[in-house]
């Protein structure tokens, strides 16, 4: 039970994270582009990679705290649901080259984050 009280909590704290991190973005790009979900996409993604790597090797974490962080942190925290949505919506309004747009950089970028969080925390740390 502890560990599902964990993740719920931490799932707030990520939702929290990503209506912040995702407002300040948006608020810098052209309404028309969802670049506050893919910055929370890339970001959530170099974490997860970052982290995974970390826990993998020289960090030993409890599990119920490793799930408070991957799933219940960053899965409040990453907005593929709002990245679907939204691709959506751009489909919709026959948005097409920000549909591709969007495709290409969300898969693109949040792979590469992927690569590049695991490879500095294997940098870092050894793993």
């Amino acid at each position: 039970m502890f560990k599902l009280v964990l993740i719920f909590a931490g799932a707030g704290i990520g939702g929290l994270c990503r209506y912040g991190v995702g407002g300040i973005v948006q608020s810098a790009g052209t309404a028309s582009f969802p670049l506050g979900t893919l910055a929370v996409n890339v970001l959530g993604c170099l974490a997860i990679g970052f982290l995974a790597a970390l826990f993998a090797g020289p960090v030993l974490v409890r599990e119920e705290y490793r799930l408070a962080i991957i799933v219940g942190v960053l899965g409040g925290f990453t907005t593929f649901s709002s990245f679907g949505l939204e691709t959506m919506a751009l489909i919709e309004d026959r948005e097409w080259r920000f549909v591709a747009l969007n495709l290409v950089l969300s898969n693109g970028l949040g792979l590469l984050a992927v690569l590049v969080g695991s490879r500095v925390s294997e940098k870092l740390f050894g793993v």
